[in-house]
C-alpha cells in the first residue's frame, strides 16, 4: 500500500471518502472484448452503457479514425449457450489500406446473421419463430460472400446443436451435427479445410472435447471424410486456429496443463507436435465464445497468452524455444498489426482497461480508455494485487489475490485493521483476475481489504488444480476461501470482526456454504447465487444441464449429496446477515432459488431486479446494486 500523504485523514475504514461512485462505475465505462486485426485495421467490440448496454464493432482505421460499423438500431449479441460470444467476425476485401471493412455479426434482439459495410446492414439469414435459431462463432468463409458458425435451434424441447455455412443469399447448409454442443468452426486461409471442437454431455468443454478438421467442398458446400485429432485418453482440446500459411494450431491439457499443439498434414494424415516449455498455462474454459489465447504468425512462430502464478504472461515461441514479450498487460493475446506492432486490450492493475498497440519492450498507444478518472486520483488511490498461496485443507495449497485499501487522504486510524471483502468468483471453473476493476476499487478506496480467490477448480493453474473441485464443489471452495481468509488474518491484514463474503452465481452457493459453515464472517451477499443444487439440476439451460455430474455427482442418484450441499439445507447455520441481489429474468439461476433461501433466513433481505438476465448490465441496476450492498455492510458493521 502506498503511504498517504501528510494531510490524510483518519477516517473509520469502510467510510473513508472515495472517488469511485456509483455514476463512474455504471454510467460511463466501456467494455472490451474479442479485438481482431486485418492489415492495419484494429477492430473490437465495445459495450457502451449509456446506450443501454448496446455493443458496438469498433475500428480504428491506418490513419486513427475511429469508426462504428454497424448502424445505431443494432445490437451486437447472442444467446447461443446463454453467455453468447463471438457474435460477430471482419474482413476487408483486399489489402487496400483504405478499403472499407465488412462486418458479418448477429443482433441481439433480433437473432439472426446480418451484413453490414456500416451504413446498410442487410439479413442473410433469419432466427425465424419455429424453430428458433441462435448464431454464434460467426467466422467469414475466406472465399466467399459466406460464413461458417454455430446454430443452436430452439424449436424443440432441447437445444439443437449444429455447425452451418450461411449464404448471403440465406441459404443455410448443415455441414456436421449430432454432438450435444459445437464451437470454433474456423476455416483455413485457402478455405478448403474447416477446423472445430465439439463434446457431448455430461462432459465440459473443459473436461473433454473432439477436434475435429475436414475438407470442404465448395462444389456442393459439404464437408468431406472427417478427422478427429485427439489422442487416446481424454482431454480438453480446444480454440483451433491457422497460420498464416495454412497451419494448424490449438491448445490441449492432455499433458497437464493447456498447451499448445502444432500439427502438420501430408498425405498420411495430421500429425500432432507439442509446443511445451512455456511454463504457464495457454488457454481458457469455453465459457464464451471467441476467446482467442494463440495468434499464429509467419514464420512458423506463434504468439500466446499464458497464466502463470495467476497473472498473465505474452509468450513467444520461435523454432521450439520460448521467449517472454514485454507487450504491455492484456487480456488477450495480442494480434498482429505489421510492422512489427501488435493491437491488444491493454488491463494494467493500476489503470483503467484500454484498446492499445506497439512493440515489444517499447510504450504502447493506449487510444481507447474504457473510462477516464476524476481529475486528481494518483497511484496512491488504486489497489493493485499481491498474489498469496497459503495452505488449505488435506495437505493441498490454494492461491488468491489480496489488495490492502489505497487512498491519497485517507489513513487507518492508529492500531485499527480495515474490514476485509471477500470474494468468490463464479463458474466455478473461472478465475479471479489481476487487472483494474471497479469491482475492487469500489471497496478498497473506501479502507476495505479485498481477497479475491482463486479456490480450488480455478484455471490458470494446471487441470490438476482444476480438477481438485470434481466431486468436491460446496466443500473445497469453501475451505479455500475460509483458509484464505485465515491466512489474511494470520498475517495481520484485517480486521478479524468485520470480514464479509460476496459471490456471483456459483460463488454465491460458495459464500452461503461458508456462512454455514463457519463463523469467520459477519455478513454475507450473494448476487443471482445458487441456493438449491437438486433445482438448479432440474432448471438450468442446456449448457450447464450435466455440469454437476462432475462437481457433485450424478442427479438423481447422488440427490442425497446435492440436498446436503445445498445451502438451502444448511439455512439453520446461517446466523448473520445475507443480502440476496436478483434478476427477474435469470434463466441460468432462476429467481426462485433466492426466494426460496430469503423465506429460510431471519436476519436477511431479497431486492430483485425484474429485468436484469444472469449479470447485471442495467445502470440503474449497477449504480443501486453497488450502494445497497455498501450501506448494508456498513449498517452491519455499526456497533
Amino acid at each position: 500500500m502506498t503511504p498517504p500523504s501528510p494531510s490524510s485523514s483518519a477516517a473509520l475504514s469502510g467510510h473513508w471518502p472515495s472517488w469511485v461512485t456509483p455514476e463512474l462505475v455504471a454510467g460511463r465505462t466501456l467494455s472490451f472484448s474479442e479485438l481482431r486485426t486485418a492489415g492495419e485495421w484494429i477492430f473490437w467490440l465495445e459495450s457502451r452503457p449509456d446506450e443501454q448496454g448496446r455493443s458496438v464493432i469498433t475500428a480504428r482505421d491506418p490513419e486513427g479514425t475511429l469508426r462504428d460499423l454497424i448502424p445505431a438500431e443494432y445490437s451486437v449479441g447472442t444467446r447461443v449457450h446463454e453467455y453468447g460470444g463471438g457474435a460477430w467476425d471482419m474482413r476487408l476485401k483486399d489489402s487496400a489500406k483504405d478499403n472499407a471493412p465488412q462486418v458479418v455479426f448477429s443482433d441481439r434482439k433480433r437473432g439472426g446473421v446480418w451484413f453490414s459495410d456500416g451504413t446498410i446492414s442487410t439479413q442473410w439469414a433469419t432466427a425465424g419463430e419455429s424453430p428458433e435459431h441462435r448464431y454464434a462463432d460467426l467466422t467469414f468463409d475466406p472465399a466467399a460472400d459466406a460464413v461458417f458458425c454455430v446454430r443452436e435451434s430452439h424449436g424443440k424441447s432441447v437445444p439443437v446443436a449444429a455447425l452451418v455455412h450461411v449464404q448471403a443469399d440465406g441459404r443455410e447448409t448443415v455441414l456436421v451435427e449430432g454432438a450435444d454442443f459445437y464451437a470454433a468452426p474456423r476455416p483455413s486461409p485457402d478455405g478448403n479445410f474447416l477446423a472445430w471442437f465439439s463434446w457431448n454431455d455430461p462432459a465440459m468443454p473443459w473436461t473433454a472435447t473432439t477436434l475435429s478438421v475436414a475438407p470442404f467442398d465448395r462444389t456442393t458446400g459439404t464437408l468431406g471424410p472427417v478427422t478427429d485429432l485427439n489422442g487416446p485418453e481424454p482431454c480438453s482440446i480446444i480454440e483451433p486456429c491457422w497460420s498464416p500459411d495454412g497451419t494448424l494450431y490449438a491448445t490441449s491439457d492432455a499433458s497437464g496443463r493447456w498447451t499448445p499443439v502444432r500439427f502438420s498434414h501430408d498425405e498420411t494424415g495430421w500429425h500432432p507436435h507439442f509446443l511445451d516449455g512455456a511454463n504457464a498455462e495457454i488457454g481458457l474454459p469455453h465459457w464464451v465464445f471467441g476467446q482467442r489465447s494463440m495468434a499464429p504468425l509467419p514464420g512458423n512462430r506463434l504468439l500466446a497468452l499464458g497464466i502463470r502464478h495467476g497473472l498473465n504472461h505474452v509468450l513467444l515461441e520461435d523454432n521450439g524455444r520460448w521467449t517472454e514479450l514485454a507487450l504491455g498487460t492484456p487480456v488477450n493475446v495480442p494480434e498482429p498489426l505489421g510492422n512489427g506492432q501488435f493491437a491488444w486490450i491493454d488491463a494494467p492493475a493500476d489503470a483503467p482497461a484500454a484498446i492499445a498497440f506497439g512493440c515489444p519492450g517499447k510504450a504502447c498507444d493506449r487510444f481507447r480508455i474504457s473510462v477516464t478518472l476524476p481529475h486528481g486520483v494518483t497511484k496512491a488511490d488504486i489497489a493493485t494485487p499481491t498474489p498469496l498461496s497459503f495452505p488449505t485443507a488435506n495437505g493441498a495449497q490454494a492461491h488468491a489475490l489480496f489488495y490492502a485499501p489505497a487512498s491519497s487522504t485517507s489513513v487507518l486510524r492508529e492500531g485499527e485493521k480495515p474490514p476485509l471483502v471477500v470474494m468468490a468468483h463464479g463458474g466455478p471453473t473461472g478465475r479471479a483476475n489481476p487487472f483494474f476493476a471497479f469491482k475492487v476499487q469500489w471497496w478498497t478506496s473506501r479502507g476495505f481489504a479485498v481477497l479475491d480467490v482463486n479456490y480450488r477448480g480455478s484455471t490458470g493453474f494446471g487441470r490438476a488444480y482444476r480438477e481438485a473441485l470434481d466431486g468436491q464443489w460446496g466443500v473445497a471452495d469453501i475451505e479455500d476461501c475460509l483458509a484464505g481468509v485465515q491466512a489474511v488474518l494470520d498475517r495481520g491484514l484485517a480486521d478479524p470482526a468485520r470480514c464479509v463474503i460476496r459471490g456471483s452465481s456459483a460463488g454465491g452457493l460458495t459464500v452461503l456454504g461458508a456462512l454455514a459453515q463457519s463463523d469467520l464472517f459477519a455478513a454475507g451477499t450473494s448476487l443471482y447465487g445458487v441456493t438449491d443444487l437438486r433445482a438448479l439440476a432440474e432448471e438450468t439451460h442446456k449448457f450447464e444441464a450435466r455440469y454437476l455430474d462432475g462437481l457433485i455427482g450424478p442427479y438423481p442418484e447422488d440427490e442425497a449429496v446435492y440436498l446436503k450441499r445445498s445451502p438451502l439445507t444448511q439455512a439453520e447455520g446461517i446466523t448473520v446477515p445475507v443480502l440476496f441481489l436478483h434478476g427477474g429474468a435469470d434463466k441460468v439461476v432462476p429467481l426462485s432459488q433466492a426466494e426460496s433461501m430469503r423465506t429460510k433466513l431471519e436476519h436477511s433481505a431479497l431486492h430483485v431486479y425484474p429485468e436484469e438476465a444472469h449479470g447485471f448490465r442495467a445502470r440503474e441496476t449497477i449504480e443501486d446494486a453497488l450502494q445497497r450492498e455498501l450501506a448494508f455492510y456498513q449498517q452491519v458493521f455499526t456497533p
